[in-house]
């Protein structure tokens, strides 16, 4: 690397290769099976709009949901407008508040893409018309990621509904709850999860927030409650403990804890008043954290598994009984954290990047800045030893894993970036503004 980079499928012969959705086959929901960690084949050192660019292809529309992938498809949904769409703006951007939906026709797409060629197999369009609501400008109406068992594709846009489909692209089933008024207008972004037979997605909105779970075959509504939480963007994580299965919210006013019958198990508060990223698992612990940029409390909590009733911290406190350990100013905006090795890594909007020790909290370097001229939506991922940082500008800043703070190297697609890539089979699948690209060793 130089200083400067800066379906079940059905194969020949009809026979059916089913991979494991564990493995690095497939990457099958936001952030992959394993919260952003893709240890398999590795990646190549380099790559630029032509370097190791497998292929790319033009997207229509606009949409910020990341890729899926199982067996020879990749799966990306998108929403296409009649007339220009209005440039989105990079970094944090205060004043994209837009007061009055567009009147112009919109039309929501779920595209399937062969992985080998990138050539579009299907579309098919779930909604037309003028949106019922607005986004900010850096949002879109497509940033919700779709998600596949292998024999379903289900796409979710937060304001319209959600669509199930074959892997043929034949339609299985609808859901529609309605549009709901989003705080400031901002739009909606949190993606559906899947648990075995179940499907489970928040709507976090400022009118009728709600946690349901449906039958992912049929889509027939198994349970239904309502949260005492406002607008919140952030993706709910199933929680296979030692202990038993927990759904896991994060919210303004409370991370909470249900079982899979929806039954609260436990709540924890002193989140900070915007909600993104998203919950995982690793060693044992579990980690949430939310940390708007505006806001003096910035929490990094790891939960211990068989909590119960309230586990919030006292003001004092950085651990109880549940907590394991808690760092209140290390939490990040919107980037997911990550978990690779022994180690959490942390990455902040305005270009830093944190590591601590992922059993303790203790920090081994904090907000060291990557050298970025754009700051960061998407989530970073690990892979090879290697964690990897993507900015709005679409460079991908690359720092050795370990305890001690060190750049590697830059690759660069010069144009704007804030979905969160796909990692599997040693290749990388990039969404920019226009284009999806599949990067991977070509020599």
């Amino acid at each position: 690397m130089s200083a400067t980079l800066r379906f079940p499928v059905v194969l020949v012969v009809a026979v059916v290769w089913v991979p494991s959705a564990s493995s690095d086959e497939n990457w099958s929901q936001f952030r992959g099976p394993s919260a952003g960690v893709a240890d398999g084949k590795s990646l190549p050192d380099e790559w630029s709009t032509t370097k190791n660019v497998i292929w790319k292809i033009d997207v229509p529309g606009r949409g910020w949901s990341s890729p899926v992938v199982w067996g020879d498809r990749i799966f990306l949904t998108t929403v296409v407008k009649e007339g220009e769409f209005e440039e989105p703006k990079k970094g944090l951007y205060f004043r994209g508040e837009r007061l009055k939906p567009s009147p112009d026709a919109h039309r929501w797409l779920l595209l399937c893409i062969d992985w080998k060629t990138g050539k579009q197999l299907w579309q098919r369009q779930v909604h037309e018309g003028p949106p019922a609501s607005t986004v900010h400008v850096k949002n879109t109406y497509a940033s919700e990621t779709p998600i596949t068992d292998g024999e379903r594709v289900y796409a979710y846009f937060g304001n319209v509904g959600l669509f199930c489909f074959d892997l043929e692209g034949n339609e299985l089933w609808s859901r529609k709850w309605g549009s709901f008024k989003m705080r400031n207008g901002w739009g909606t972004a949190a993606s559906p999860v899947l648990h075995e037979d179940r499907l489970y997605v928040v709507n976090d909105n400022d009118e009728k927030s709600f946690l349901v779970a449906l039958d992912a075959k049929t889509g027939r509504e198994i349970w239904k409650i309502e949260r005492d939480e406002g607008s919140n963007w952030a993706t709910p994580f199933v929680w296979k403990n030692d202990k038993r299965v927990e759904l896991i919210t994060s919210g303004t006013k409370r991370v909470r804890s249900y079982d899979l019958d929806g039954k609260l198990l436990w709540e924890l508060d002193g989140m900070s008043t915007i909600t993104i990223p998203t919950p995982f698992a690793r060693h044992g612990l579990l980690y949430v954290s939310s940390g708007y940029v505006m806001d003096k409390k910035k929490p990094f909590f790891a939960i211990r598994p068989g909590a119960s009733g309230d586990i919030s911290l006292k003001p004092d406190e950085t651990s109880n009984a549940s907590v394991a350990w808690c760092q209140k100013s290390a939490g990040p905006y919107n980037p997911s954290p990550l978990v690779y090795g022994d180690n959490l890594y942390v990455l902040y909007d305005m270009g830093t990047l944190g590591c601590y020790d992922a059993r303790t909290g203790k920090p081994h370097y904090e907000k060291q800045r990557l050298g970025a001229k754009a700051g960061f939506t998407a989530s970073p991922w690990a892979s090879g030893e290697r964690i990897y940082c993507l900015d709005e500008n679409g460079e991908t800043h690359v720092v050795e894993a370990g305890p001690e703070f060190k750049p590697l190297g830059r690759n660069r697609l010069d144009e704007m970036c804030m979905a969160t890539p796909a990692v599997l089979r040693g290749n990388l699948l990039i969404r920019t503004l226009t284009k999806l690209y599949r990067i991977g060793k070509t020599d």
